[in-house]
Protein backbone atom coordinates (compact mmCIF):
# COMPACT_ATOMS: atom_id res chain seq x y z
CA UNK A 1 0.00 0.00 0.00
CA UNK A 2 1.61 3.30 -1.07
CA UNK A 3 2.18 5.84 1.61
CA UNK A 4 0.63 9.28 1.43
CA UNK A 5 3.32 11.82 0.67
CA UNK A 6 3.16 15.59 0.13
CA UNK A 7 3.64 16.58 -3.47
CA UNK A 8 4.04 19.88 -5.29
CA UNK A 9 2.18 20.55 -8.51
CA UNK A 10 1.24 23.35 -10.88
CA UNK A 11 -2.32 23.99 -11.96
CA UNK A 12 -3.72 26.61 -14.32
CA UNK A 13 -7.23 27.84 -13.59
CA UNK A 14 -9.39 30.90 -14.12
CA UNK A 15 -11.45 32.57 -11.44
CA UNK A 16 -13.17 35.85 -11.08
CA UNK A 17 -11.79 38.07 -8.33
CA UNK A 18 -13.34 41.36 -7.35
CA UNK A 19 -10.63 43.83 -6.48
CA UNK A 20 -11.39 46.66 -4.05
CA UNK A 21 -11.46 49.11 -6.96
CA UNK A 22 -13.94 46.97 -8.91
CA UNK A 23 -16.14 46.57 -5.85
CA UNK A 24 -16.18 50.31 -5.38
CA UNK A 25 -17.04 50.84 -9.04
CA UNK A 26 -20.01 48.47 -8.73
CA UNK A 27 -21.27 50.18 -5.57
CA UNK A 28 -20.81 53.70 -7.01
CA UNK A 29 -22.73 52.78 -10.14
CA UNK A 30 -25.75 51.69 -8.10
CA UNK A 31 -25.94 54.98 -6.15
CA UNK A 32 -28.32 57.76 -7.08
CA UNK A 33 -27.41 61.43 -6.95
CA UNK A 34 -28.20 62.02 -3.28
CA UNK A 35 -26.45 58.82 -2.18
CA UNK A 36 -23.40 59.64 -4.30
CA UNK A 37 -23.19 63.09 -2.74
CA UNK A 38 -23.26 61.58 0.75
CA UNK A 39 -20.56 59.10 -0.24
CA UNK A 40 -18.33 61.86 -1.63
CA UNK A 41 -18.74 63.91 1.53
CA UNK A 42 -17.79 60.89 3.64
CA UNK A 43 -14.73 60.18 1.46
CA UNK A 44 -13.59 63.79 1.72
CA UNK A 45 -13.68 63.52 5.50
CA UNK A 46 -11.64 60.30 5.53
CA UNK A 47 -9.24 61.13 2.68
CA UNK A 48 -7.33 64.41 3.15
CA UNK A 49 -6.02 64.26 -0.42
CA UNK A 50 -9.50 64.95 -1.84
CA UNK A 51 -10.57 68.56 -2.07
CA UNK A 52 -13.75 70.17 -3.30
CA UNK A 53 -13.48 72.90 -5.89
CA UNK A 54 -15.41 75.77 -4.36
CA UNK A 55 -15.96 78.90 -6.42
CA UNK A 56 -16.10 80.97 -3.26
CA UNK A 57 -12.60 79.84 -2.26
CA UNK A 58 -9.82 81.64 -4.19
CA UNK A 59 -7.35 79.65 -6.22
CA UNK A 60 -3.58 79.71 -5.61
CA UNK A 61 -2.99 82.22 -8.40
CA UNK A 62 -5.53 84.57 -6.92
CA UNK A 63 -3.97 84.24 -3.48
CA UNK A 64 -0.51 84.97 -4.93
CA UNK A 65 -1.86 88.05 -6.69
CA UNK A 66 -3.39 89.34 -3.50
CA UNK A 67 -0.13 88.82 -1.61
CA UNK A 68 1.69 90.80 -4.29
CA UNK A 69 -0.77 93.67 -3.93
CA UNK A 70 -0.35 93.61 -0.17
CA UNK A 71 3.41 93.77 -0.61
CA UNK A 72 3.10 96.83 -2.84
CA UNK A 73 0.78 98.47 -0.33
CA UNK A 74 3.31 97.88 2.42
CA UNK A 75 5.92 99.85 0.48
CA UNK A 76 3.66 102.92 0.25
CA UNK A 77 3.95 105.61 2.97
CA UNK A 78 1.64 105.11 5.94
CA UNK A 79 -1.58 107.09 6.12
CA UNK A 80 -1.88 109.93 8.66
CA UNK A 81 -3.32 108.86 12.02
CA UNK A 82 -7.10 109.18 12.43
CA UNK A 83 -8.74 111.20 15.11
CA UNK A 84 -10.30 108.84 17.67
CA UNK A 85 -13.06 111.35 18.33
CA UNK A 86 -14.44 110.87 14.82
CA UNK A 87 -14.76 107.12 15.39
CA UNK A 88 -17.29 107.47 18.21
CA UNK A 89 -20.82 106.32 17.26
CA UNK A 90 -22.89 109.06 18.85
CA UNK A 91 -26.12 107.75 17.33
CA UNK A 92 -25.78 104.43 19.15
CA UNK A 93 -24.78 106.25 22.33
CA UNK A 94 -27.88 108.43 22.43
CA UNK A 95 -30.11 105.51 21.39
CA UNK A 96 -28.85 103.37 24.29
CA UNK A 97 -28.87 105.93 27.06
CA UNK A 98 -31.32 108.71 26.10
CA UNK A 99 -34.20 106.63 24.66
CA UNK A 100 -37.51 107.84 26.19
CA UNK A 101 -39.37 104.58 25.66
CA UNK A 102 -39.77 101.72 23.18
CA UNK A 103 -37.27 101.38 20.39
CA UNK A 104 -36.98 98.83 17.64
CA UNK A 105 -34.36 96.12 17.79
CA UNK A 106 -31.19 96.66 15.74
CA UNK A 107 -31.14 95.00 12.35
CA UNK A 108 -28.05 92.94 13.09
CA UNK A 109 -29.89 91.02 15.82
CA UNK A 110 -32.50 89.78 13.34
CA UNK A 111 -29.86 88.77 10.83
CA UNK A 112 -27.97 86.74 13.43
CA UNK A 113 -31.00 84.79 14.52
CA UNK A 114 -31.49 81.42 12.79
CA UNK A 115 -34.39 81.22 10.39
CA UNK A 116 -37.44 79.34 11.54
CA UNK A 117 -37.40 77.54 8.20
CA UNK A 118 -34.34 75.66 9.46
CA UNK A 119 -36.39 73.98 12.17
CA UNK A 120 -38.11 70.86 10.79
CA UNK A 121 -40.81 69.43 12.99
CA UNK A 122 -40.94 65.67 13.37
CA UNK A 123 -44.31 64.24 12.32
CA UNK A 124 -46.51 63.07 15.17
CA UNK A 125 -46.98 59.31 15.23
CA UNK A 126 -50.01 57.44 16.50
CA UNK A 127 -48.20 56.45 19.69
CA UNK A 128 -47.22 60.06 20.35
CA UNK A 129 -50.77 61.28 19.77
CA UNK A 130 -52.29 58.67 22.09
CA UNK A 131 -49.62 59.16 24.75
CA UNK A 132 -50.30 62.90 24.72
CA UNK A 133 -54.01 62.28 25.34
CA UNK A 134 -53.23 59.70 27.99
CA UNK A 135 -51.00 62.15 29.84
CA UNK A 136 -53.85 64.66 30.02
CA UNK A 137 -56.07 62.22 31.95
CA UNK A 138 -56.13 61.66 35.71
CA UNK A 139 -55.72 57.90 36.11
CA UNK A 140 -54.53 55.40 38.59
CA UNK A 141 -50.93 54.39 38.22
CA UNK A 142 -51.75 50.78 37.38
CA UNK A 143 -54.30 51.68 34.71
CA UNK A 144 -51.94 54.26 33.22
CA UNK A 145 -49.22 51.63 32.86
CA UNK A 146 -51.55 49.16 31.18
CA UNK A 147 -52.92 51.76 28.77
CA UNK A 148 -49.38 52.80 27.89
CA UNK A 149 -48.55 49.13 27.39
CA UNK A 150 -51.52 48.69 25.03
CA UNK A 151 -50.50 51.76 23.00
CA UNK A 152 -47.08 50.21 22.52
CA UNK A 153 -48.70 47.09 21.01
CA UNK A 154 -50.74 48.83 18.31
CA UNK A 155 -49.89 48.25 14.66
CA UNK A 156 -49.77 50.90 11.95
CA UNK A 157 -53.52 50.67 11.34
CA UNK A 158 -54.34 51.22 15.02
CA UNK A 159 -55.31 47.62 15.79
CA UNK A 160 -54.13 45.68 18.83
CA UNK A 161 -51.33 43.45 17.55
CA UNK A 162 -51.79 40.70 20.16
CA UNK A 163 -54.61 38.88 21.88
CA UNK A 164 -55.77 39.72 25.39
CA UNK A 165 -54.12 36.60 26.80
CA UNK A 166 -50.78 37.43 25.15
CA UNK A 167 -50.90 40.97 26.50
CA UNK A 168 -51.77 39.66 29.97
CA UNK A 169 -48.86 37.21 29.88
CA UNK A 170 -46.44 39.92 28.75
CA UNK A 171 -47.81 42.32 31.34
CA UNK A 172 -47.39 39.64 34.01
CA UNK A 173 -43.71 39.25 33.13
CA UNK A 174 -43.33 43.01 33.27
CA UNK A 175 -44.91 43.08 36.74
CA UNK A 176 -42.27 40.65 38.02
CA UNK A 177 -39.48 43.22 37.65
CA UNK A 178 -38.14 44.22 41.10
CA UNK A 179 -39.78 47.29 42.59
CA UNK A 180 -36.42 49.07 42.90
CA UNK A 181 -36.22 49.23 39.10
CA UNK A 182 -39.78 50.58 38.65
CA UNK A 183 -39.90 54.15 39.82
CA UNK A 184 -42.98 56.18 38.97
CA UNK A 185 -42.16 59.44 37.22
CA UNK A 186 -45.25 61.62 36.89
CA UNK A 187 -43.46 64.16 34.69
CA UNK A 188 -43.05 61.84 31.74
CA UNK A 189 -45.22 58.93 32.76
CA UNK A 190 -42.29 56.52 32.46
CA UNK A 191 -40.70 54.02 34.78
CA UNK A 192 -37.18 53.23 35.76
CA UNK A 193 -34.06 55.11 36.65
CA UNK A 194 -32.64 55.39 33.15
CA UNK A 195 -31.38 51.80 33.01
CA UNK A 196 -32.66 49.14 30.69
CA UNK A 197 -35.31 46.94 32.27
CA UNK A 198 -35.76 43.36 31.23
CA UNK A 199 -39.53 43.64 31.19
CA UNK A 200 -40.00 47.21 30.02
CA UNK A 201 -42.15 47.57 26.95
CA UNK A 202 -42.27 50.54 24.64
CA UNK A 203 -43.04 49.33 21.15
CA UNK A 204 -44.21 45.78 21.69
CA UNK A 205 -44.24 42.70 23.85
CA UNK A 206 -41.03 42.45 25.93
CA UNK A 207 -38.44 39.94 24.90
CA UNK A 208 -37.91 38.73 28.45
CA UNK A 209 -40.77 36.29 28.03
CA UNK A 210 -42.97 34.86 30.75
CA UNK A 211 -41.71 33.17 33.87
CA UNK A 212 -41.93 29.43 34.08
CA UNK A 213 -44.47 29.48 36.88
CA UNK A 214 -46.84 31.82 35.06
CA UNK A 215 -46.51 30.09 31.71
CA UNK A 216 -47.19 26.70 33.24
CA UNK A 217 -50.33 28.03 34.86
CA UNK A 218 -51.50 29.60 31.59
CA UNK A 219 -51.03 26.44 29.57
CA UNK A 220 -52.83 24.27 32.06
CA UNK A 221 -56.22 22.98 30.87
CA UNK A 222 -57.90 24.00 34.11
CA UNK A 223 -58.45 27.60 32.93
CA UNK A 224 -57.09 30.95 34.02
CA UNK A 225 -55.43 31.37 37.35
CA UNK A 226 -56.54 34.22 39.64
CA UNK A 227 -53.41 36.17 38.76
CA UNK A 228 -54.01 35.81 35.04
CA UNK A 229 -57.70 36.62 35.41
CA UNK A 230 -56.80 39.84 37.21
CA UNK A 231 -54.29 40.69 34.48
CA UNK A 232 -56.88 39.99 31.77
CA UNK A 233 -59.38 42.27 33.44
CA UNK A 234 -56.77 45.00 33.74
CA UNK A 235 -55.74 44.59 30.08
CA UNK A 236 -59.36 44.85 28.94
CA UNK A 237 -59.78 48.04 30.97
CA UNK A 238 -56.67 49.45 29.32
CA UNK A 239 -57.91 48.52 25.84
CA UNK A 240 -61.30 50.08 26.61
CA UNK A 241 -59.55 53.27 27.73
CA UNK A 242 -57.48 53.43 24.54
CA UNK A 243 -60.61 52.88 22.45
CA UNK A 244 -62.10 56.08 23.90
CA UNK A 245 -59.15 58.14 22.64
CA UNK A 246 -58.80 59.93 19.33
CA UNK A 247 -58.90 58.82 16.52
CA UNK A 248 -62.12 56.89 16.94
CA UNK A 249 -61.72 53.19 16.22
CA UNK A 250 -58.16 52.86 17.46
CA UNK A 251 -57.42 49.98 19.82
CA UNK A 252 -59.82 47.58 18.10
CA UNK A 253 -59.06 43.89 17.86
CA UNK A 254 -60.54 43.34 14.39
CA UNK A 255 -62.33 45.18 11.58
CA UNK A 256 -65.80 44.59 13.00
CA UNK A 257 -64.92 46.13 16.35
CA UNK A 258 -63.14 49.05 14.65
CA UNK A 259 -66.21 49.93 12.57
CA UNK A 260 -68.56 49.42 15.50
CA UNK A 261 -66.55 51.80 17.65
CA UNK A 262 -66.87 54.50 15.00
CA UNK A 263 -70.59 53.89 14.53
CA UNK A 264 -71.32 53.99 18.27
CA UNK A 265 -69.31 57.19 18.66
CA UNK A 266 -71.28 58.90 15.91
CA UNK A 267 -74.55 57.57 17.31
CA UNK A 268 -73.76 59.00 20.75
CA UNK A 269 -72.84 62.36 19.27
CA UNK A 270 -75.97 62.31 17.10
CA UNK A 271 -78.25 61.48 20.03
CA UNK A 272 -76.83 64.31 22.12
CA UNK A 273 -77.29 66.81 19.32
CA UNK A 274 -80.74 65.51 18.45
CA UNK A 275 -81.85 65.71 22.11
CA UNK A 276 -80.62 69.30 22.32
CA UNK A 277 -82.53 70.20 19.18
CA UNK A 278 -85.65 68.52 20.55
CA UNK A 279 -85.46 70.52 23.79
CA UNK A 280 -85.26 73.80 21.86
CA UNK A 281 -88.28 72.99 19.67
CA UNK A 282 -91.64 74.56 20.46
CA UNK A 283 -94.35 73.59 18.01
CA UNK A 284 -96.80 76.28 19.10
CA UNK A 285 -94.40 79.23 18.79
CA UNK A 286 -92.15 78.01 15.96
CA UNK A 287 -92.86 80.07 12.79
CA UNK A 288 -90.88 77.57 10.69
CA UNK A 289 -92.77 74.47 11.70
CA UNK A 290 -92.73 72.93 8.20
CA UNK A 291 -88.99 73.38 7.81
CA UNK A 292 -88.40 71.86 11.23
CA UNK A 293 -90.56 68.88 10.30
CA UNK A 294 -88.51 68.34 7.15
CA UNK A 295 -85.29 68.57 9.13
CA UNK A 296 -86.57 66.07 11.68
CA UNK A 297 -87.38 63.67 8.85
CA UNK A 298 -83.82 63.92 7.58
CA UNK A 299 -82.50 63.40 11.09
CA UNK A 300 -84.63 60.30 11.42
CA UNK A 301 -83.25 58.95 8.16
CA UNK A 302 -79.75 59.58 9.43
CA UNK A 303 -80.47 57.80 12.68
CA UNK A 304 -81.98 54.85 10.82
CA UNK A 305 -78.97 54.59 8.50
CA UNK A 306 -76.71 54.36 11.55
CA UNK A 307 -78.83 51.60 13.03
CA UNK A 308 -78.78 49.61 9.78
CA UNK A 309 -75.03 50.16 9.41
CA UNK A 310 -74.45 48.87 12.95
CA UNK A 311 -76.61 45.82 12.19
CA UNK A 312 -74.74 45.05 8.97
CA UNK A 313 -71.30 45.44 10.52
CA UNK A 314 -72.19 43.46 13.64
CA UNK A 315 -73.93 40.48 12.02
CA UNK A 316 -73.49 40.56 8.23
CA UNK A 317 -70.00 41.86 7.59
CA UNK A 318 -69.15 38.97 5.25
CA UNK A 319 -72.03 39.86 2.93
CA UNK A 320 -70.49 43.26 2.20
CA UNK A 321 -67.86 41.65 -0.02
CA UNK A 322 -70.49 40.19 -2.33
CA UNK A 323 -72.08 43.59 -3.01
CA UNK A 324 -75.44 41.92 -3.29
CA UNK A 325 -77.88 44.49 -1.97
CA UNK A 326 -80.92 42.21 -2.12
CA UNK A 327 -79.27 39.39 -0.16
CA UNK A 328 -77.96 41.88 2.38
CA UNK A 329 -81.36 43.51 2.86
CA UNK A 330 -83.02 40.10 3.15
CA UNK A 331 -80.52 38.90 5.76
CA UNK A 332 -80.78 42.12 7.81
CA UNK A 333 -84.60 42.22 7.50
CA UNK A 334 -84.60 45.76 6.13
CA UNK A 335 -85.71 47.35 2.88
CA UNK A 336 -83.23 47.72 0.00
CA UNK A 337 -83.37 51.51 0.45
CA UNK A 338 -82.41 51.21 4.10
CA UNK A 339 -79.64 48.74 3.25
CA UNK A 340 -78.26 51.14 0.64
CA UNK A 341 -78.32 53.99 3.16
CA UNK A 342 -76.47 51.80 5.65
CA UNK A 343 -73.83 50.92 3.04
CA UNK A 344 -73.39 54.59 2.18
CA UNK A 345 -72.79 55.33 5.86
CA UNK A 346 -70.29 52.46 6.19
CA UNK A 347 -68.30 53.91 3.30
CA UNK A 348 -67.71 57.04 5.38
CA UNK A 349 -65.90 55.03 8.08
CA UNK A 350 -62.14 54.48 8.22
CA UNK A 351 -61.01 50.84 8.43
CA UNK A 352 -57.47 51.94 9.34
CA UNK A 353 -57.76 54.91 11.74
CA UNK A 354 -54.12 54.68 12.78
CA UNK A 355 -52.81 55.47 9.31
CA UNK A 356 -53.92 59.06 9.79
CA UNK A 357 -50.78 59.53 11.91
CA UNK A 358 -48.57 56.62 10.83
CA UNK A 359 -47.93 58.00 7.39
CA UNK A 360 -44.80 57.25 5.48
CA UNK A 361 -42.35 60.09 5.35
CA UNK A 362 -42.05 61.85 2.04
CA UNK A 363 -39.14 60.50 0.07
CA UNK A 364 -36.86 63.13 -1.41
CA UNK A 365 -36.21 62.48 -5.09
CA UNK A 366 -33.74 64.39 -7.23
CA UNK A 367 -33.35 63.47 -10.92
CA UNK A 368 -29.99 62.10 -11.99
CA UNK A 369 -30.49 62.88 -15.67
CA UNK A 370 -32.54 65.33 -17.69
CA UNK A 371 -34.11 64.68 -21.10
CA UNK A 372 -34.35 67.97 -22.99
CA UNK A 373 -35.06 68.92 -26.59
CA UNK A 374 -32.44 70.96 -28.42
CA UNK A 375 -32.72 71.84 -32.05
CA UNK A 376 -35.57 69.41 -32.63
CA UNK A 377 -33.66 66.47 -31.10
CA UNK A 378 -33.88 64.90 -27.65
CA UNK A 379 -30.60 64.86 -25.75
CA UNK A 380 -29.46 63.62 -22.34
CA UNK A 381 -27.74 65.76 -19.72
CA UNK A 382 -26.49 64.78 -16.28
CA UNK A 383 -27.96 66.73 -13.39
CA UNK A 384 -24.77 67.73 -11.59
CA UNK A 385 -26.23 70.64 -9.67
CA UNK A 386 -24.97 70.78 -6.05
CA UNK A 387 -22.59 67.93 -6.78
CA UNK A 388 -19.09 68.51 -5.36
CA UNK A 389 -16.28 68.78 -7.93
CA UNK A 390 -13.23 66.90 -6.71
CA UNK A 391 -9.55 67.61 -7.19
CA UNK A 392 -6.28 66.34 -5.74
CA UNK A 393 -4.62 68.48 -3.12
CA UNK A 394 -1.49 70.24 -4.39
CA UNK A 395 -0.18 70.48 -0.84
CA UNK A 396 0.04 66.71 -0.46
CA UNK A 397 1.46 66.47 -3.97
CA UNK A 398 4.38 68.65 -2.89
CA UNK A 399 4.87 66.41 0.14
CA UNK A 400 5.56 63.46 -2.18
CA UNK A 401 8.41 65.23 -3.98
CA UNK A 402 9.80 66.89 -0.89
CA UNK A 403 13.03 65.36 0.39
CA UNK A 404 12.28 66.18 4.00
CA UNK A 405 9.12 64.04 4.16
CA UNK A 406 9.36 60.80 6.13
CA UNK A 407 8.96 57.49 4.34
CA UNK A 408 5.89 56.49 6.36
CA UNK A 409 4.22 59.78 5.53
CA UNK A 410 5.02 59.35 1.84
CA UNK A 411 3.60 55.81 1.84
CA UNK A 412 0.41 57.03 3.50
CA UNK A 413 0.04 59.91 1.04
CA UNK A 414 0.64 57.57 -1.91
CA UNK A 415 -2.04 55.18 -0.68
CA UNK A 416 -4.46 58.10 -0.22
CA UNK A 417 -3.67 59.35 -3.73
CA UNK A 418 -4.42 55.93 -5.21
CA UNK A 419 -7.73 55.74 -3.35
CA UNK A 420 -8.70 59.27 -4.43
CA UNK A 421 -7.84 58.67 -8.09
CA UNK A 422 -9.73 55.37 -8.04
CA UNK A 423 -12.81 57.12 -6.67
CA UNK A 424 -12.63 59.87 -9.28
CA UNK A 425 -12.29 57.29 -12.08
CA UNK A 426 -15.27 55.34 -10.75
CA UNK A 427 -17.39 58.49 -10.61
CA UNK A 428 -16.45 59.30 -14.20
CA UNK A 429 -17.20 55.71 -15.24
CA UNK A 430 -20.61 55.94 -13.53
CA UNK A 431 -21.41 59.10 -15.46
CA UNK A 432 -20.37 57.53 -18.76
CA UNK A 433 -22.43 54.36 -18.19
CA UNK A 434 -25.56 56.28 -17.21
CA UNK A 435 -25.26 58.64 -20.19
CA UNK A 436 -24.79 55.80 -22.68
CA UNK A 437 -27.77 53.93 -21.21
CA UNK A 438 -29.97 57.01 -21.37
CA UNK A 439 -28.90 57.74 -24.94
CA UNK A 440 -30.28 54.34 -25.93
CA UNK A 441 -33.50 55.14 -24.05
CA UNK A 442 -33.83 58.40 -25.99
CA UNK A 443 -33.37 56.67 -29.34
CA UNK A 444 -35.90 53.93 -28.56
CA UNK A 445 -38.53 55.99 -26.71
CA UNK A 446 -38.94 59.01 -28.99
CA UNK A 447 -42.72 58.52 -29.12
CA UNK A 448 -42.97 58.51 -25.34
CA UNK A 449 -41.35 61.94 -25.04
CA UNK A 450 -43.66 63.32 -27.71
CA UNK A 451 -46.96 61.54 -27.04
CA UNK A 452 -46.81 60.34 -23.46
CA UNK A 453 -47.57 56.95 -21.95
CA UNK A 454 -49.36 55.74 -25.06
CA UNK A 455 -46.13 56.07 -27.02
CA UNK A 456 -44.11 53.83 -24.71
CA UNK A 457 -42.37 50.94 -26.47
CA UNK A 458 -41.17 47.62 -25.03
CA UNK A 459 -37.50 47.58 -24.13
CA UNK A 460 -35.43 44.98 -22.29
CA UNK A 461 -32.31 45.53 -20.21
CA UNK A 462 -30.53 42.81 -22.16
CA UNK A 463 -31.09 44.66 -25.44
CA UNK A 464 -29.65 47.90 -24.07
CA UNK A 465 -26.67 46.06 -22.58
CA UNK A 466 -25.84 44.48 -25.95
CA UNK A 467 -26.10 47.84 -27.70
CA UNK A 468 -23.66 49.64 -25.38
CA UNK A 469 -21.41 46.59 -24.92
CA UNK A 470 -21.76 45.88 -21.19
CA UNK A 471 -23.23 43.15 -19.01
CA UNK A 472 -26.99 43.32 -18.28
CA UNK A 473 -26.23 43.61 -14.57
CA UNK A 474 -24.31 46.82 -15.29
CA UNK A 475 -27.35 48.37 -16.98
CA UNK A 476 -29.54 47.16 -14.13
CA UNK A 477 -27.31 48.96 -11.61
CA UNK A 478 -27.14 52.05 -13.80
CA UNK A 479 -30.92 52.51 -13.74
CA UNK A 480 -31.56 51.30 -10.18
CA UNK A 481 -33.12 53.93 -7.88
CA UNK A 482 -32.41 56.68 -10.40
CA UNK A 483 -34.89 59.16 -11.84
CA UNK A 484 -35.06 61.29 -14.96
CA UNK A 485 -36.70 64.63 -15.59
CA UNK A 486 -38.87 64.27 -18.71
CA UNK A 487 -41.69 66.27 -20.31
CA UNK A 488 -44.05 63.72 -18.72
CA UNK A 489 -42.68 64.42 -15.23
CA UNK A 490 -40.00 62.89 -13.03
CA UNK A 491 -39.94 59.18 -13.90
CA UNK A 492 -37.83 56.30 -12.63
CA UNK A 493 -35.44 54.96 -15.26
CA UNK A 494 -36.71 51.41 -14.73
CA UNK A 495 -40.08 52.63 -15.98
CA UNK A 496 -38.75 52.54 -19.56
CA UNK A 497 -37.91 48.82 -19.36
CA UNK A 498 -40.91 46.57 -19.90
CA UNK A 499 -41.81 43.39 -21.71
CA UNK A 500 -44.19 43.38 -24.64
CA UNK A 501 -46.99 41.32 -26.13
CA UNK A 502 -46.77 40.56 -29.81
CA UNK A 503 -49.72 41.50 -31.99
CA UNK A 504 -50.64 40.06 -35.37
CA UNK A 505 -48.63 42.73 -37.17
CA UNK A 506 -45.54 42.31 -34.96
CA UNK A 507 -46.03 45.61 -33.12
CA UNK A 508 -45.20 45.07 -29.47
CA UNK A 509 -47.16 46.68 -26.66
CA UNK A 510 -45.56 47.15 -23.22
CA UNK A 511 -47.09 45.47 -20.20
CA UNK A 512 -47.73 48.83 -18.56
CA UNK A 513 -49.85 49.94 -21.52
CA UNK A 514 -51.65 46.59 -21.56
CA UNK A 515 -52.57 46.92 -17.90
CA UNK A 516 -53.81 50.45 -18.50
CA UNK A 517 -56.00 49.19 -21.34
CA UNK A 518 -57.44 46.43 -19.14
CA UNK A 519 -58.13 48.93 -16.36
CA UNK A 520 -59.75 51.36 -18.81
CA UNK A 521 -62.08 48.67 -20.14
CA UNK A 522 -63.12 47.72 -16.62
CA UNK A 523 -63.71 51.35 -15.66
CA UNK A 524 -65.98 51.87 -18.67
CA UNK A 525 -68.01 48.67 -18.13
CA UNK A 526 -71.60 48.48 -16.95
CA UNK A 527 -71.60 47.81 -13.20
CA UNK A 528 -74.74 45.69 -13.53
CA UNK A 529 -73.12 43.54 -16.26
CA UNK A 530 -69.34 43.58 -15.67
CA UNK A 531 -67.00 42.14 -18.26
CA UNK A 532 -65.53 38.71 -17.74
CA UNK A 533 -61.88 37.89 -18.34
CA UNK A 534 -62.81 36.11 -21.59
CA UNK A 535 -64.66 39.19 -22.82
CA UNK A 536 -61.75 41.43 -21.92
CA UNK A 537 -59.33 39.15 -23.80
CA UNK A 538 -61.64 39.16 -26.83
CA UNK A 539 -61.88 42.97 -26.83
CA UNK A 540 -58.10 43.28 -26.67
CA UNK A 541 -57.68 40.75 -29.47
CA UNK A 542 -60.02 42.87 -31.56
CA UNK A 543 -57.52 45.72 -31.07
CA UNK A 544 -54.67 43.52 -32.35
CA UNK A 545 -53.32 42.48 -28.93
CA UNK A 546 -53.09 38.73 -28.50
CA UNK A 547 -53.78 37.90 -24.83
CA UNK A 548 -55.26 34.85 -23.20
CA UNK A 549 -57.83 34.80 -20.40
CA UNK A 550 -55.21 33.76 -17.85
CA UNK A 551 -53.00 36.70 -18.81
CA UNK A 552 -55.89 39.13 -18.43
CA UNK A 553 -56.75 37.64 -15.03
CA UNK A 554 -53.12 37.98 -13.95
CA UNK A 555 -53.00 41.65 -14.97
CA UNK A 556 -56.30 42.28 -13.18
CA UNK A 557 -55.02 40.69 -9.96
CA UNK A 558 -51.77 42.66 -10.17
CA UNK A 559 -53.84 45.88 -10.19
CA UNK A 560 -55.97 44.63 -7.24
CA UNK A 561 -59.16 44.70 -9.33
CA UNK A 562 -61.92 42.38 -8.02
CA UNK A 563 -63.37 39.55 -10.05
CA UNK A 564 -66.50 39.81 -12.19
CA UNK A 565 -68.75 38.51 -9.42
CA UNK A 566 -67.38 40.98 -6.89
CA UNK A 567 -67.71 43.92 -9.30
CA UNK A 568 -71.34 43.21 -10.16
CA UNK A 569 -73.87 45.73 -8.83
CA UNK A 570 -77.40 44.36 -8.70
CA UNK A 571 -80.49 46.51 -9.04
CA UNK A 572 -82.29 47.55 -5.89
Amino acid sequence: MPLLQPRLGLKVSQRQVLTPGLMQMVSVLALNKLELKEMIDAEMVENPVLEEIDETVPMLDQVAGREELLGRAAEEPPAPPKDSFNEIDFGSYFQDYLDPGYRTQPEYEDSEKPSFENFLSQPTTLSDHLAWQLGALTLERELFEVAEFVIGNLDEGGYVAASDEELAMALGSFAEVPATEKTWTPENGSHGNGKAESGKVEDGIPASGVSGELSSDLTSPNGHTPELAAMLELVRKGIDLVQHLDPTGVGARDLRECLMLQIKAQQAEFNQLYARQGDDADDELDPHRSLRAEAEAQWEQRRRSMEVAALIVDQHLQLLQKRDLKDLARAAHVTPEEAQAGLDFIRTLDPHPGRLYNREQTRLIEPDVVFIKRGGEWVVAMNEEDMPSLRLSSRYRRMLVSEGTDKEVKDYVKERFRSAMQLMRNIAQRKSTILRTCEVIVRRQQDFFELGIEGLRPMMIKEVAEEIGVHPSTVSRAVANKYAHTPQGVIELRFFFSEGSNGPEGADTPLLVLKRKVKKLIEDEDARHPLTDDQLAAMLQAQGIQLTRRTVAKYREDMNIPSTHQRRRRDK
